[in-house]
């Protein structure tokens, strides 16, 4: 029998801190303005002290986990995506593994940077596909405020911290994860990167701006192809939420109707590899996807490492053809 992976349920965390523009427009030659014009970004979550990488994905994990209807202990592998983990060593997955009491399940951090969760999801959908797990806790948790130089205008005002999580199971039939497309090109490593030494993260604006542009737009196309499908048979396309400014450019230069561009970074900033499902799970509840919705992933992220991916948005039912999903998400 054919087996595939679907995901069964979704859980997020934020932080309790909101940090609005002109907050932090107090301390930077720049204006609350200046940072909505070219960002889109009204505000965005700030871990406290309290707050953690592993913090954050056990609390959108047990959500995730209670909202599928899945114990820990049926758990196989619980893995973190994360470019701010707990501790350099050990991975933050084992953390968020015991706390969840997952005594099963195997554990592993995954790092592509603000591609995180596209990455991450693929190394699911072929562990199920292998049979060498049949339910998997996927979450992915950063905080670039940790890393943000909140002297320097042009990186600090775009990030925020919180977690997105995911439960993929095993299921009768056709995989409802991929195909994915995962390209990378470390030529451009310097442009986007936290340099040894360096506690704050350094970018080239500009150029990132038009690689990403470059590179979403062209995975989008590639996965269509793939699918054998159209762009308008497309429900919703779910980019990395980098920046208002490359968001809408992708959805122009494929030309998609702006009801199929997922776009939430006005009030949580760039969350590196939590931006996805954080954009999944409130499109889910505005009412802007639905059971069987055919959607598009797409991230860029340093490296650079960058991909699509097409998923059949909720599960099976034994028997049915019907879906089910479950998860809230309050913004």
């Amino acid at each position: 029998m054919l087996m595939g992976a679907a995901i069964t349920g979704w859980g997020v965390a934020l932080p309790s801190r909101e940090l609005r523009n002109d907050e932090l427009a107090e301390s930077l030659p720049v204006t609350a303005k200046w940072i909505r014009d070219r960002t889109g970004i009204e505000m965005r979550r700030i871990a406290g002290p309290e707050d953690s990488a592993s913090s954050l994905a056990i609390t959108a994990g047990h959500a995730a986990l209670t909202r599928a209807g899945v114990e820990p202990d049926d758990l196989d592998l619980v893995i973190v995506a994360t470019s701010t983990p707990d501790y350099q060593l050990p991975a933050t997955a084992p953390l968020v593994q015991a706390a969840l009491g997952a005594e099963k399940a195997g554990a592993f951090d995954t790092n592509a940077a603000c591609s995180g969760f596209l990455y991450g999801l693929a190394q699911a959908d072929g562990l199920i596909a292998s049979g060498t797990a049949r339910k998997i806790l996927f979450c992915a948790s950063d905080l670039l405020s940790r890393v943000s130089d909140y002297t320097d205008p042009s990186s600090c005002v775009l990030f925020g911290d919180g977690a997105g999580a995911v439960v993929i199971e095993r299921v009768d039939g056709e995989s409802r994860l991929g195909p994915f497309v995962l390209r990378s090109d470390g030529s451009g490593a310097g442009l986007l990167r936290i340099p040894s030494g360096d506690p704050f993260l350094r970018m080239e604006g500009r150029e990132v701006y038009r690689r990403a542009v470059d590179a979403m737009s062209r995975s989008v196309n590639e996965i269509v192809e793939r699918a054998g499908m159209k762009l308008d048979e497309i429900d919703l396309v779910v980019a990395h939420q980098a920046n208002a400014r490359i968001v809408e450019a992708v959805g122009q230069r494929l030309g998609l109707r702006p009801d199929q561009v997922a776009l939430n970074i006005a009030r949580l900033g760039n969350t590196s590899a939590a931006s996805i499902p954080l954009a999944l799970a409130q499109a889910s509840d505005e009412g802007d996807l639905e059971n069987g919705d055919h959607v598009i992933i797409t991230a860029f992220g340093a490296g650079f490492v960058w991909g699509a991916a097409l998923v059949r948005w909720g599960a099976p039912i034994d028997g049915q053809n019907e879906l089910v999903l479950a998860g809230e998400m309050n913004v």
